[in-house]
């Protein structure tokens, strides 16, 4: 596949989420957890859709780290919006790392090498807008951090 815009998700109802809709705008996809030490990053990542109105932030659940994410989906879409006001689309929970990954991320480490692979929750993946994977970052890294922010602007104002 050759770009992000190849692969879809499916949203907590089980509709079809295809990022082809997308088509043309840089996007940002982060594995998420619910029950993680990184979850008040759902605050920084909602705080992105004022700064940066023009991103498309995609929340994807996951319970491949430490059992972290145990919840149904409309359980993960409830916390999130209940929780931290979270606006921008949470999807269906999926799988990231063996041999039952979601083809994004699995496409994510063939664009970015063995590093981009989620290793825990909350990775954030930048995509740019003709659907190649621009920057990664891992867990720890804040969405508010400067380093993070750059590289948003990067994308987006070149």
């Amino acid at each position: 596949m050759a770009s992000a815009y190849d692969f879809s998700f499916t949203t907590p109802k089980g509709a079809d989420y295809p990022l082809a809709q997308h088509r043309g705008k840089p996007m940002l996809v982060v594995n998420t957890a619910s029950k993680c030490g990184f979850t008040p990053q759902y605050e920084a990542l909602q705080e992105l859709t004022k700064s940066f109105p023009q991103v498309v932030i995609i929340g994807v659940p996951c319970n491949d780290f430490g059992g972290q994410e145990p919840g149904t989906a409309d359980q993960i879409d409830s916390f999130c919006v209940i929780n931290y006001g979270v606006s921008f689309p949470i999807m269906g929970k999926v799988t990231t790392k063996g041999p039952e990954a979601h083809p994004f991320f699995t496409w994510v480490q063939e664009q970015g090498g063995s590093l981009a692979k989620p290793r825990w929750n909350f990775y954030k993946y930048i995509i740019d807008q003709q659907g190649a994977l621009a920057d990664y970052f891992i867990s720890s890294t804040s969405p508010a951090s400067k380093r993070f922010i750059r590289a948003l602007e990067k994308v987006f104002y070149g």
